[in-house]
């Protein structure tokens, strides 16, 4: 009788005739990659961006004599059960910067009435008296004007923070558009004729008022204004003139971003084949050190391009969306040589989305060898620094880059001490106690728009999905 052995039973295998792979890779060398780093991203806008050595550390923006202050808006604390303008604000008005006695702008903030409108409703109509100063509180409200041949067309769009009409509050003038509510809209509204009581009952607004009216004409028009002659025949008496310049410039000093990187001495002693340990963790530290700067240059609340635009280069979409008709606005805004633009991923997307339905395909365009989208020939470049809020909006971003264009420039110095990577240098800390070697890594930038026009923000834009 011939005995079967059970499949399992180690006697019923066949005998290994080679070495099995588990126990070979033991002794082989494998093929690796660098580490790894999902956060790197194409860091566009240092890319675009001209860089100025700043040997000083302080880059000094002289620009002609300005009046513009602020960032155009009046803010509005709607926390209460009525919304309520914040008194300080009321600087943002031409005729009332400078004026300090916080009594009266609070008299005056007190005489704001809250108003609703639903979307569709008319708030003031084209051709009444503009008896009234308007503040968005909420919502979203477009300005209509009639054309040549009487077609009415949006002549633009304002949104939670904007205003209208400062000057009808000086002097008698007619609405030369018509406001409707395109969403459910809160504003907020003062009457002439109580803003002239306050004047009566209030000295020192009535002489800063005055002493306005009597300042040069420039207050209106942002620059103080260059005299000159033009068109005259003869012997005809030329004006005489100077260009003004700001008695404080504004100063940029360069920002840091910083980090201690920290290797253990044995690693760098014992496993230092085949990669550098020192040398990865400095690459990816540096990596991270430049996703922090572009942040910044987008972000900073004392340099970042959303917060450095100025207040008359700022607008909203028209019907949340970026559209082709939003962005050929965003273009009149730089429309002195535009470099590039700027937007969230999300955003890009949802411009093409609007494209799409509307038949159109923009073209591409080579900037260093990548194939990127464009609108008008301007390069749209992703940026995934430039936030998206909670109700899923974000901004879009043009400017004109360079000095000699009085663009946007980016800030830095090279030659620094221990120098890396320009403007980024490694100093060594020592070893401590532990065996642990200490790096110092630190990078230097900032970023200066050299005149308001160079820069200009699309706000509002719903990205939908």
């Amino acid at each position: 009788m011939t005995e079967t052995l059970h499949p399992l039973d180690p006697a019923a295998q066949p005998s290994q005739q080679s070495l099995g792979t588990a126990a070979a890779r033991n002794l082989a060398t494998t093929t690796k990659s660098v580490p790894q780093m999902q956060e790197i991203t194409s860091r566009w806008l240092l890319r675009v961006l001209p860089w100025v050595q700043v040997s000083g550390g302080t880059y000094r923006v002289n620009q002609r004599r300005s009046y513009v202050v602020g960032d155009g808006r009046i803010d509005v604390d709607r926390s209460g059960s009525q919304s309520r303008v914040i008194a300080g604000d009321l600087r943002e008005l031409a005729f009332l910067r400078e004026f300090d006695d916080e009594e009266t702008l609070g008299a005056l903030a007190n005489l704001f009435a809250e108003e609703t409108y639903a979307a569709g409703d008319t708030i003031v109509e084209w051709g009444h008296a503009e008896d009234r100063f308007l503040v968005i509180a909420h919502g979203r409200v477009e300005q209509h004007a009639a054309g040549q041949y009487g077609e009415e067309a949006v002549v633009g769009v304002v949104a939670d923070g904007d205003y209208f009409d400062q000057w009808g509050l000086l002097e008698e003038r007619i609405w030369d558009f018509t406001a409707r509510a395109a969403t459910n809209t809160t504003v907020l509204a003062v009457r002439r004729a109580d803003f002239q009581n306050l004047v009566e009952r209030s000295p020192a607004l009535a002489e800063h008022l005055r002493a306005f009216a009597e300042s040069d004409a420039g207050n209106r028009d942002g620059e103080k204004p260059i005299e000159l002659s033009a068109g005259h025949t003869g012997e005809v008496e030329l004006p005489g003139t100077f260009v003004d310049y700001q008695d404080a410039p504004r100063e940029y000093e360069l920002s840091v971003a910083q980090t201690v990187l920290r290797v253990h001495s044995r690693v760098a002693d014992l496993y230092n084949q085949p990669m550098d340990q020192v040398e990865q963790q400095l690459r990816l530290t540096i990596e991270a050190l430049r996703e922090r700067q572009e942040h910044e240059l987008i972000n900073n609340r004392d340099f970042g391009l959303l917060h450095n635009a100025d207040s008359r280069q700022r607008i909203h979409t028209r019907t949340g969306a970026p559209t082709p008709d939003d962005l050929d606005e965003l273009l009149a805004k730089v429309w002195k040589n535009p470099g590039v633009i700027l937007a969230h991923p999300r955003a890009i997307a949802a411009f093409g989305r609007e494209c799409s339905k509307r038949g159109i395909y923009p073209a591409n365009v080579d900037i260093a060898g990548h194939q990127v989208p464009s609108w008008r020939g301007v390069p749209v470049l992703p940026c995934n620094k430039i936030p998206v809020s909670d109700t899923r909006t974000t901004s879009m971003l043009l400017m004109r880059t360079g000095e000699a264009d009085q663009g946007v420039i980016g800030l830095h110095q090279t030659g620094i001490p221990d120098e890396y990577q320009p403007s980024l240098s490694v100093r060594f800390m020592g070893v401590n106690e532990k065996a642990v070697i200490s790096y110092l890594v630190s990078a230097y930038y900032s970023a200066a728009v050299l005149v308001p026009d160079a820069l200009a923000v699309l706000e509002n834009v719903q990205i939908g999905l």
